[in-house]
């Protein structure tokens, strides 16, 4: 097949979950034969063609009209500063390059429209209205889910329309997608294909041992100690200020636990001033920023147990890559959580357990729970891994990707709703 992927990060801007999916699925679809066409943002220091391993990348370079749409656009959006200038812009951009060149050129041969989230929506409306290609929306998240305060009703309306229009969406996570029926979207209409992760390049057998021993000690981390780890963007939905709050109980039993948070995001301040405030500095390590994934794979083979206590998390990849490592799971299930389709917490597959990320006193309980039997620890990580390696591999997620694209095209193409 031929595929149109129109996806805001791609490598090698990689900000976020999106860009990590967006990564690999497209690799895999090349190389069961599929033919992948990426159409991706550009702030103007990227290639505006490549190929990167087998992947067509197309990124229109991005203009500044911030001084222009004040007079056009909502009061809502006034605010947003160069944010909306760029998601419009790349839309619009990368919509007309293709419908008015890569469709010219290959002569309408492209068999499905893959969308993802509203960072895209704009382009998929667009393809949508000007041509008859069947389009996929992907839902990796949604505002109402990650917004407190119910979300842009710009937003909300982008993720909307694109439902309405698109042929047929994707999502994550049986989570999620009992979330978007709850929300009223047409639940015929939507799939459920999980994420994955490459087992061969989050495999423990390919770390060394001196690099381990080298990020625990550049975090003073003693080899008697316990490393607690969180990976993720520092949010109210990741339930990290939560996971800080927890962290007094866990030291009252166990005071040789450390805590490293990886990560940036808006709650940066508020977790070290609460982790000043609570008078557990001294257990909080704290690095502010995004590392390449080289490092973050380190990070997960230094760790002896991870916690991930989201609040709202449609999916999660992160605990896939900690699995595929052999490590242990704390995660929030409560909400709209795919981590509890991921993290089996009971019977002979454990390989972790179930929290409530709203509750400090819960990720408590989970955290001393797990400590209590370090050989039980290691079990779990085994049964991880090998559950990875049996459901949640990049070569499954693109076949039944691919399948799902398949049978929606061929509807298109027959006059089939």
């Amino acid at each position: 097949m031929k595929i149109a992927f129109f996806v805001y990060e791609y490598p090698p801007a990689v900000v976020g979950g999106l860009g990590t999916y967006a990564q690999y699925i497209t690799r895999e679809l090349v190389r069961q034969g599929h033919d992948v066409t990426v159409l991706a943002m550009n702030k103007g220091d990227l290639k505006t063609r490549e190929v990167l391993q087998g992947v067509e990348v197309h990124r229109s370079i991005g203009v500044d009209a911030t001084n222009v749409f004040p007079s056009l656009v909502l009061e809502e959006l006034r605010y947003w500063g160069s944010f909306f200038n760029d998601i419009f812009v790349y839309n619009i951009l990368s919509a007309s390059k293709f419908i008015n060149q890569l469709i010219n050129r290959e002569e309408m041969r492209f068999d499905v429209v893959a969308v993802h989230d509203w960072l895209s929506a704009i382009a998929g409306l667009v393809v949508d209205n000007q041509t008859n290609l069947p389009v996929v929306f992907h839902v990796h998240s949604t505002e109402w889910g990650r917004r407190a305060d119910g979300g842009s009703p710009t937003v909300l309306h982008l993720e909307w329309e694109m439902q309405l229009k698109a042929d047929r969406v994707l999502t994550v996570s049986q989570a999620m997608r009992d979330d978007l029926v709850r929300h009223n979207w047409q639940g015929s209409k939507i799939s459920v294909v999980w994420n994955g992760v490459d087992p061969q390049v989050y495999d423990p057998d390919r770390v060394s041992h001196e690099e381990v021993e080298e990020l625990r000690q550049g975090y003073g981390i003693a080899p008697d100690e316990i490393m607690l780890l969180f990976v993720g963007r520092l949010t109210w939905v990741k339930g990290v200020r939560n996971l800080v709050q927890a962290l007094p109980e866990v030291l009252r039993d166990y005071p040789k636990v450390k805590l490293v948070i990886l990560g940036k995001g808006e709650e940066q301040r508020d977790i070290s001033e609460l982790a000043s405030r609570l008078g557990i500095a001294d257990h909080v390590i704290t690095r502010y920023e995004f590392v390449s994934e080289a490092e973050r794979i380190t990070h997960y083979a230094a760790s002896d147990l991870c916690v991930f206590p989201s609040v709202y998390e449609p999916f999660g990849i992160v605990s896939l890559e900690a699995m595929s490592l052999r490590k242990p799971l704390i995660v929030g299930a409560n909400g709209v959580v795919g981590f509890r389709e991921q993290v089996v917490p009971s019977g002979p597959d454990q390989n972790g357990l179930h929290v409530d990320g709203n509750s400090p006193v819960d990720i408590a309980w989970g955290i001393k729970t797990a400590l209590k039997d370090s050989e039980l620890l290691r079990v779990w990580g085994i049964k991880g891994r090998e559950r990875v390696q049996k459901l949640f591999t990049w070569e499954q997620v693109a076949k039944q990707t691919a399948n799902l694209y398949q049978e929606v095209s061929e509807k298109k193409r027959s006059g089939n709703p």
